[in-house]
């Protein structure tokens, strides 16, 4: 008698809908159901960079997934509406956890949007079941040529507003994000430049890249924060260094730190893995 095989999983499904947090339209994802799990993604992306593992954490968590104001398809207010920056996100996600009703969420956020789970688990401590930070903006970190060309005085906002293209977005991805010889999500990427490329998006972008410049207010919140922490890192991130990492998990009391053969996203390069390290951690298992 053949083996039974086993039933493929069942697809999750995925509701779309519009919440107004601090007076700004954000577009969520909302998938699954269990504890909720906040997912803040980082710069220049949207929630979609999480696509390869939403439906596994949507199999044991209830998953809301935002575009944080300025990116994806959340509204694109001006600076002088809205001010761009690590505090007024993590602000916008306190409103937001409110909205779904959930009263308290774990939160996982990737790079800027690991600053902003910080910030918010520093500030309401409340409302943070569990954390992890994944490549974290937090620490001061070196500057590449390229990336510096932005912050010119005058000259900076011209190339980035005008002529940051499609090439240059692509080859940021390859060259920092990703680590030498991993496979790039393409369309996601071209996806990612195709909401980027309109002169709100890019507005907004250029506001939140300058206010990203200064993580101190940051760096004083951490040894603030008491809600049980999983730092996770790739080994290879050129964009902030693995020594980070290591900093961060001392500073942070408790914590525990996770370092994956990866470069600057390891729920890109190394999903299952991932998954699976983050789910054990935020069910107590680790």
């Amino acid at each position: 008698m053949a083996p039974k095989q086993a039933e493929p999983p069942r697809p999750i499904e995925r509701v779309i809908r519009d919440v107004t947090a601090r007076g700004v339209r954000m577009r969520v994802l909302e998938a699954g159901s269990g504890p909720a799990l906040l997912l803040v993604h980082g710069f220049m992306v949207s929630h979609r960079e999480f696509e390869d593992v939403i439906d596994a954490f949507a199999r044991r968590f209830h998953v809301i997934a935002p575009d944080l104001p300025g990116f994806g398809e959340s509204e694109k207010p001006s600076p002088t509406r809205y001010p761009y920056g690590i505090e007024a996100f993590a602000e916008s996600m306190a409103d937001l956890i409110a909205a779904f009703g959930v009263g308290r969420a774990s939160v996982l956020g990737h790079s800027m949007g690991a600053g902003v789970a910080l910030t918010l688990a520093a500030e309401h401590p409340e409302l943070v079941t569990r954390l992890v930070v994944e490549d974290a903006l937090c620490y001061p970190f070196p500057l590449s040529f390229k990336a510096r060309l932005p912050l010119i005085p005058i000259l900076g906002g011209v190339i980035f507003k005008q002529l940051y293209g499609r090439a240059m977005f692509r080859a940021y991805f390859r060259d920092d994000v990703f680590r030498p010889g991993a496979e790039l999500p393409m369309a996601r990427i071209d996806q990612h430049y195709d909401f980027f490329n309109a002169p709100e998006s890019r507005e907004s972008a250029y506001a939140i890249l300058r206010a990203m410049m200064d993580t101190r207010p940051i760096v004083a919140r951490v040894t603030r924060i008491t809600t049980p922490t999983l730092v996770v890192w790739g080994r290879e991130d050129k964009l902030f260094p693995a020594a980070s990492a290591q900093r961060l998990a001392r500073e942070i009391h408790g914590a525990k730190l996770e370092i994956m053969n990866a470069g600057h996203s390891p729920h890109e390069e190394r999903p299952r893995e991932f998954v699976s390290l983050v789910t054990q951690f935020l069910e107590g298992m680790r």
